[in-house]
């Protein structure tokens, strides 16, 4: 699973409850203090220089602005996404501005919500941070402020640097929860109520546009005697489950595939099972898809098969290594 930024779960994002945030200005990156306190008033706290920007000019003011149609077309030639007459810099490719447009604008196309600039993704997601820095006191004057407003917008209008899509979704929407880290590193035990918390709790970590990861070595094998009677159902069988929560649970609450890792010790009863199951299911969908079913990534082959929302990952020992380089 690709992700940036590791997080452990909590009060972020393993319940259903949201957090309001303030209202953001949609077209200028905002900066304002608690108080009327002097501009050069100083305090122990963040200091910043300009590198890329100018005093006195704001960084949108310095490139050139041109409205477009974003339009996404599908293999067949069908519209997948259309929004008319988007707002972006002159040196922005088509295929930049069709994304952003697509995956990063909020609100409903269509209602006055719905952004349509640039200018107020970006100063959307950089003014809420510098308010966050004011109010917490973090630089040591409101300059130091302007100044890491404007550099850091600088540094997202030249596509230098770009933030993760949690953040892109989530910061600076009012009553939004404001969910930042791409990936959440979870915990399970080998109980029921654990098993189902842990479904539960990936469930709005995908809802809320980060991915997660779980190492289920924990979970008895398959083969392993329940203390009430009969045998455990191993970790392969709870994958399933946890498999179809991804797929049914759009990230963000956008158009993407939820984000996915699954890990299992090399040393664990079902590791073989584990291993072999992508490539089980893979040859069920080709069977499907020789019957005459889709084989689109989203078509009814892949989608009527396991483990097509994760990556399985398997944790060698230091141990287990070092057994294979000397062939014992």
């Amino acid at each position: 699973m690709a992700a940036d930024e590791y997080s452990e779960p909590g009060s972020q994002a393993a319940d259903t409850e949201t957090t309001d945030s303030a209202e953001v200005s949609p077209e200028l990156t905002p900066v304002s203090t608690k108080a009327d306190k002097a501009k050069k008033t100083t305090r122990k706290g963040l200091r910043f220089n300009r590198f890329f920007t100018a005093d006195g000019i704001h960084p949108y003011d310095a490139v050139e602005w041109m409205h477009y149609d974003a339009i996404i077309l599908n293999a067949e030639g069908g519209t997948v996404f259309e929004q008319n007459g988007v707002e972006f810099p002159a040196f922005w490719s088509q295929r930049a501005t069709n994304i952003v447009a697509s995956k990063y604008f909020h609100g409903q196309l269509g209602t006055p919500e719905r952004e349509s600039s640039l200018k107020q993704l970006i100063g959307r997601v950089v003014g809420t941070m510098a308010q966050w820095g004011i109010d917490g006191e973090y630089f040591a004057t409101t300059e130091d402020a302007e100044i890491f407003s404007d550099e850091l917008t600088h540094l997202l209008l030249h596509q230098m640097v770009a933030f993760n899509s949690p953040v892109w979704f989530n910061i600076g929407i009012a009553g939004e929860r404001q969910q930042a880290s791409a990936c959440y590193i979870n915990h399970v035990d080998d109980t029921m109520s654990s098993i189902l918390e842990l479904a539960k709790t990936e469930g709005m970590i995908f809802k809320w546009g980060s991915g997660a990861g779980v190492n289920l070595s924990r979970l008895r094998g398959s083969t392993e005697k329940l203390s009430g009677g009969g045998i455990a159902s191993g970790p392969v069988s709870f994958m399933k489950g946890f498999d179809a929560f991804a797929g049914v649970i759009k990230s963000g609450g956008k158009t993407r595939r939820a984000a996915k890792m699954v890990m299992l010790d090399i040393d664990h009863p079902d590791i073989v099972e584990f291993i072999e199951s992508k490539a089980r299911e893979e040859k069920k969908a080709w069977a499907l898809i020789d019957a005459g079913y889709d084989p689109a990534l989203d078509g009814e082959a892949y989608s009527s098969v396991f483990f097509q929302n994760a990556n399985h990952s398997v944790r060698a020992s230091n141990a287990f290594m070092e057994a294979v380089e000397s062939d014992n």
